[in-house]
């Protein structure tokens, strides 16, 4: 039996059609310094795939994860927080997804996203002028 075939009747995925594994190595000046291996299951057709269409998926996988996911994490601590009213958890990711899109779209080029926010996080009245200033036409 395949792994694809044994994950989906043994462990349960139904619609597992395709098992990946990615092997990550880093260098730096002839030394690795980072190896890891990363496992991914898709209900994508094998027949229909290729190796570099696969790898497409994957790195774009990571660039919403990179872009977004940790950002929310590791800048705001979004993980952590724990909302039990109904509803309060949805609004709060709503409010930080509103954040973070007002961030990326108002910051300069060149500048990292990161020094946007903290710059205005230091000046309210400047981040209060960017959510209410009108759209030139």
């Amino acid at each position: 039996m395949e792994g694809a075939d044994y994950a989906r009747e043994q462990l349960h995925f139904p619609g597992l059609r395709l098992l990946l594994r990615v092997d990550r190595q880093q260098r730096q000046g002839g030394v690795t310094v980072l190896d890891e291996t990363r496992y991914f299951a898709c209900s994508l057709d094998p027949g229909e795939v290729t190796a570099a269409g696969l790898l497409a998926l994957v790195r774009g996988h990571w660039s919403v994860e990179n872009s977004l996911h940790f950002v929310k994490d590791r800048w705001w601590d979004e993980d952590r927080h724990y909302l039990s009213r109904p509803g309060l958890a949805e609004r709060f990711a709503l409010l930080t997804n509103a954040a973070l899109a007002v961030l990326r779209v108002t910051t300069p080029d060149g500048q990292p996203l990161r020094a946007h926010a903290d710059q205005l996080g230091r000046r309210p009245e400047e981040a209060i002028q960017l959510l209410t200033a009108e759209e030139s036409s």
